[in-house]
């Protein structure tokens, strides 16, 4: 009997997770799904750790460089098209690797999606009017207000995706992570038990279903910050200044309110030092990988 199966490698930022895949992935003779909503725009390179030249020839990739910062790429669009890539590989391969730390776009993957009501001109306006005027303070304090569920598991840092949870809970009455709880049926079975480090089948096998099971990376927390450290002093020395140089003119749009590319805004704005936007750097990817760690928690393999 035939099985399908897709291992998803995740984990918080800098642990790790594209050696990881890259080995599982040659390992089992398969390709590698990214699940990073940011690595997928060719414009961010250096700042988003997107796999190197070399890594990306040593094994093939998907939702890679494909789309432009211009667009609007969604956990629900990630979905559809990541179910495509699935076809494809299941085509002739039992195995495929699925890799990165965006949550809500494995989630969307692996259990699906709610469709989200359409957010009434005016409910859209009266929020963004808030952040115009007021700034990313009163935004964010707002937000809590009505969904104190938000600073947990969402970017507190990111105004376009708390203007876009505050419109939905303002119009729905529910958080917008309330929407990520529907599992498809026939889409896939989670596994969360499975020990994908050994090379054995799931335990709960069906033809009509891919099998899920993950691989967590979680090292301590000293080590996990050490890493993030020393990877933005790399990026740093690699160019990620000039890189953020480049698409100043596209600074407000919603790909480029990214941790590595805000605070470089920020400095270019004269509101702080180049050595204080480095520094922000770290902080603010210390700070998301933390929530990253919170949000896998509850997927880790246990060994």
């Amino acid at each position: 009997m035939t099985y399908k199966e897709c291992i998803i490698v995740a984990g918080p930022t800098a642990v790790g997770k594209t050696a990881e895949a890259i080995r599982l992935a040659k390992l089992y003779t398969t390709s590698i799904i990214s699940a990073d909503s940011r690595q997928c725009y060719k414009e961010l390179n250096i700042g988003v750790a997107r796999p190197t030249e070399d890594e990306l020839k040593e094994v093939n990739h998907y939702f890679i460089a494909n789309h432009s910062i211009s667009e609007n790429i969604t956990a629900a669009s990630f979905a559809k098209e990541a179910k495509g890539y699935l076809n494809e590989i299941f085509k002739d391969r039992d195995k495929a690797i699925v890799c990165g730390g965006t949550g809500l776009y494995i989630k969307a993957l692996v259990e699906g999606l709610d469709e989200i009501p359409p957010i009434p001109h005016e409910i859209r306006e009266q929020v963004i009017q808030l952040y115009k005027e007021k700034g990313i303070d009163a935004l964010r304090s707002e937000l809590v207000n009505h969904d104190s569920s938000f600073p947990h598991h969402g970017d507190i840092n990111n105004p376009q995706r708390m203007m876009r949870a505050l419109e939905v809970v303002l119009f729905s009455g529910r958080s917008i992570f309330e929407f990520y709880n529907k599992r498809e049926k026939g889409e896939g079975k989670r596994d969360e038990g499975q020990d994908v480090t050994q090379n054995r089948k799931p335990k709960t096998q069906n033809i009509s279903e891919i099998t899920f099971t993950y691989k967590i990376l979680d090292p301590p927390r000293e080590e996990l910050y050490e890493r993030i450290n020393r990877r933005v002093d790399k990026m740093i020395e690699d160019g990620l200044e000039d890189e953020v140089r480049s698409l100043v003119d596209y600074k407000n749009l919603p790909a480029l309110q990214t941790v590595g590319y805000k605070e470089f805004f920020e400095y270019f704005d004269g509101n702080y030092t180049k050595e204080e936007a480095i520094e922000k750097i770290k902080q603010h990817t210390r700070n998301y990988a933390k929530r990253q760690v919170t949000w896998f928690k509850k997927y880790k393999v246990n060994s």
